[in-house]
């Protein structure tokens, strides 16, 4: 995907002419402008200069963005707000002379206020004046002509035109007036003079660009505000490096910080680029990224993040990522490409803004024509088409959905929250089902020692002490579990000999001559007597979803050492927040079943699917998305095709590479509860689109036909094209500034949370999902046999097997026991775990 730069657009009429010019060009498969941001977005195998010269063919200008977001930042940085100061020109100069064009035309003529002795009796002159004053104005804001005429000629008539032709044909009209006063005067007609006096619509013209440009200057001011969020993280980008060249500290431009230096941060500075500290000890404050005040201890080995702040000790880090690779160049890069892009309800409006221009000026001239057919004069029809062109505002209908979405996009990077484009903004808030992967989301990932139980001639500390000892030199991820318990304790390992690692069953080793073997309760029993109720205790920790370890010295009980998993502390809060908006939760594992329900059983997830393989996720995540929207959780690689195959996959922040890049939803912090708070903000942007939507369009639809004198037979309403062009200015300006109360949405807060009910939930709602795992099934043969057995069972919706995975996935409409659903495989000639 390219992005570009659009100058000249005024409207989303505007949007829809540039994308419709674009996506002839061959090669272009799709095309999306963003009026907000003055951006396109175009994909397809086309030439940037074949694009730029469709833009520019439909009377727009266009240039190709940089790659990075530095690039972008020195290319007269786009996201600076360099319109508003502009507009308050034109608007304060304008000011000036609309209060003399005014003081003239309504003053004198409506209130009696006093006018130099050479103006007092002469009308013309008085004409002439006003005339002089209002082509100042129409100088002072020619773009409006420019564009409008511009785009009237290239058939793609905006905004712009709407308000040159409005307060165009107010001048022309006027100035015909004039002339034909200075002809009564001639003939001394007196009477006729006062008349055309009446037909000047000077004021009205003046009045028109000076309010338009009022408005288009608060717009341009609100719209500047949508972009904080971005201009925000750009700023915390820091400037300067302190890198070692030969042991010499030297400061650079970050930008020459190459992969691979060496710099130092002292306390108090900005880290640089993203790196490992290779010496040295400190707390980062890692807010600007993650919203998260409390200070992260970093030590050596532990990677630290440019923008970010140190804060107490000194530390020496190896830069591994700089430029654009930085992890606030991701950040910024996926804020912005998020903005650039469009939600699916925009077409709604682009559609309606494609044909909203010429269907605006077909109704002012055919209000023109029937308030004469009706026996109005030419003036009072042409002040109530005028009325149609200024009050109409294309603006709002194409501001009301990219606004929000910039809005809700700066709010989620503010806590932590990157969506990646706006379709998942949009639909994020209505997912029917979440599926959490558990190792690393639901958990935290990492296995710790939670309980230790010693035999009855042994401590705890004696316990940890040979153990630890004895896994010292074992990778296994249950050791470092043991090894780090007894770090934390203070515990002092004993010099081991004679290590050997049984695979599958434990270690064994050598300590003061005597042999100590660790492993599982299987393998200890086979060369030890336990005793039953030990046997019994360990049972009941793996009940728990614990894995118990056991440890005898010279076949004699030390004791056992149970390592977890654990449930992170806020996963239980966040699976109720989720049910509380009535979203149903299901845990996807490839652990065991009985440890996967312990895990299920304290986080409150609504259903299991355990023993599920790497490629069996992405088979679940499909079944899901049969019964309604399907949101998937997940941090690891094998993750990845789950979070692809989903409506929206979100990423754990800490999570690989992979599956960040496969997901539409990072969340920075690692949180669960993140996920629920990515789903309100989804809610609440929609519900902010939808205000907007409502906003521009009832809008259009009052004023129209009040601007036209519909009302004018039946309740004498009427509306005159100076208080059209206000309304007009103001409606813009309304739309802006209530998608920048999103800034308020408390995206942690669960208060106003509600279920959404839908149909397939209603439909779903008796269902229930087990997972088999079955051993013998060699070929798509056996897999037809399974499901064929298992389907005959009463209350068995469906059934998804797979010989490669052994599983196999039962849908239940009501309570079927596990003993029913073996037997039934059993009987076919398979096992069942």
């Amino acid at each position: 995907m390219k992005q570009y730069n659009v100058t000249g657009m005024s409207c989303a009429s505007c949007v829809a002419r540039v994308e419709k010019a674009v996506n002839k060009v061959d090669g272009v498969t799709s095309c999306s402008v963003n009026l907000l941001t003055n951006s396109m977005s175009v994909d397809g195998d086309v030439k940037s200069s074949d694009v730029i010269s469709a833009v520019e063919k439909a009377g727009y200008g266009a240039s190709l963005k940089g790659n990075s977001y530095k690039e972008n930042k020195s290319n007269d940085e786009p996201l600076k707000d360099t319109e508003t100061p502009k507009l308050k020109k034109r608007l304060f100069s304008s000011l000036v002379f609309l209060i003399l064009l005014m003081y003239i035309s309504m003053g004198h003529m409506m209130w009696g206020f006093p006018l130099p002795s050479i103006l007092a009796n002469n009308h013309i002159a008085m004409g002439l004046i006003q005339l002089l004053l209002t082509g100042i104005i129409m100088v002072i804001n020619q773009k409006f002509f420019v564009s409008g005429f511009k785009a009237l000629i290239n058939r793609s008539p905006n905004m712009d035109t709407l308000v040159a032709l409005g307060a165009g044909a107010s001048f022309i009209y006027s100035v015909y007036a004039l002339f034909a006063m200075t002809n009564a005067q001639v003939n001394n007609d007196m009477s006729l003079v006062m008349k055309y006096m009446d037909e000047f619509y000077f004021e009205s013209a003046g009045m028109i660009l000076t309010l338009i440009t009022l408005g288009k200057m608060l717009e341009s001011y609100s719209k500047g505000k949508t972009t904080n969020a971005i201009k925000g993280l750009m700023n915390l980008a820091p400037k300067k490096a302190t890198i070692l060249v030969d042991n010499v500290e030297k400061v650079v431009p970050v930008e020459e910080v190459k992969i691979g230096d060496i710099f130092v941060v002292k306390p108090g500075e900005n880290i640089p680029v993203d790196g490992v500290v290779i010496e040295g000890e400190s707390a980062v404050n890692e807010s600007a990224l993650t919203g998260e005040s409390i200070p992260v201890d970093k030590s050596v080995g532990d990677n630290v993040s440019g923008a970010t702040v140190n804060q107490s000790g000194f530390i020496k880090c190896k830069a591994t990522k700089v430029g654009e690779d930085t992890t606030l160049s991701q950040i910024i890069k996926m804020v912005s490409d998020a903005s650039a892009t469009k939600a699916p309800i925009a077409k709604v409006a682009d559609k309606v803004s494609g044909v909203f221009v010429p269907v605006v000026i077909s109704i002012a001239v055919v209000t023109i024509i029937v308030w004469l057919l009706c026996g109005a004069t030419f003036g009072n029809a042409l002040v109530r088409g005028i009325s149609v062109l200024v009050i109409s505002c294309p603006c709002a209908l194409g501001l009301a959905t990219p606004v929000a979405i910039m809005v809700g996009n700066g709010v989620g990077a503010k806590n932590g929250i990157l969506f990646k484009n706006a379709t998942s903004l949009e639909t994020t808030g209505k997912v029917s089902y979440v599926l959490l992967d558990k190792t690393g989301t639901i958990t935290n990932g990492t296995p710790v020692v939670t309980d230790i139980i010693p035999s009855e001639n042994y401590t705890e500390d004696n316990l940890l002490s040979y153990a630890s000892s004895l896994e010292s030199k074992s990778e296994h991820p249950l050791a470092k579990a043991v090894v780090q318990k007894a770090i934390d304790s203070s515990i002092k390992t004993l010099d081991t000999t004679d290590f050997k690692s049984l695979t599958g069953n434990g270690v064994s080793a050598k300590i003061n001559g005597k042999t100590i073997v660790g492993g599982s309760v299987k393998h200890i029993s086979s060369i030890a007597n336990i005793d039953e109720n030990i046997i019994k205790k360990a049972d009941d920790l793996a009940t728990k979803g614990k894995t118990p370890l056991l440890f005898v010295m010279d076949n004699q009980l030390l004791g056992i050492i149970a390592v977890a998993d654990v449930v992170k502390s806020d996963s239980p809060k966040a699976i109720k927040e989720l049910q509380n908006m009535g979203i149903k939760v299901v845990m996807v594992t490839g652990d065991n079943e009985k440890t996967a329900q312990a895990i299920a059983k304290e986080s409150g997830v609504d259903e299991v699917i355990a023993g599920v393989l790497p490629d069996g996720k992405e088979k679940v995540v499909t079944q899901y998305k049969q019964k309604g929207m399907v949101a998937m959780v997940g941090d690891g690689i094998n993750d990845a095709p789950a979070l692809t195959r989903a409506d929206i996959g979100i990423a754990i922040g800490a999570g690989t590479d992979v599956a960040i890049d496969s997901a539409d939803i990072v969340l920075i912090k690692s949180k669960l509860t993140d996920v629920s708070g990515a789903i309100r903000l989804s809610r609440g942007t929609l519900r902010n689109i939808h205000e907007n939507l409502f906003w521009a369009f009832i809008y259009n639809v009052i004023g129209i036909p009040l601007a036209a004198g519909v009302w004018i037979p039946i309740f004498g309403w009427t509306l005159s094209p100076m208080f059209g062009a206000a309304a007009m200015s103001l409606s813009s300006f309304c739309v802006v500034t209530n998608a920048l109360r999103l800034n308020f949405l408390n995206i942690r807060s669960s208060k106003r949370d509600r279920k959404i009910k839908n149909k397939t939930n209603k439909k779903e709602k008796n269902t229930m999902t087990t997972t088999l795992k079955i051993n013998g099934m060699m070929c798509p043969h056996c897999e037809a046999t399974v499901k064929t057995a298992l389907e005959s069972i009463d209350g068995v919706t469906s059934a998804e097997v797979s010989h490669e995975s052994g599983t196999a996935v039962v849908t239940l409409s009501k309570e079927v026991s596990d003993d029913v659903l073996k037997k039934a495989v059993v009987d076919k000639g398979y096992t069942v775990e």
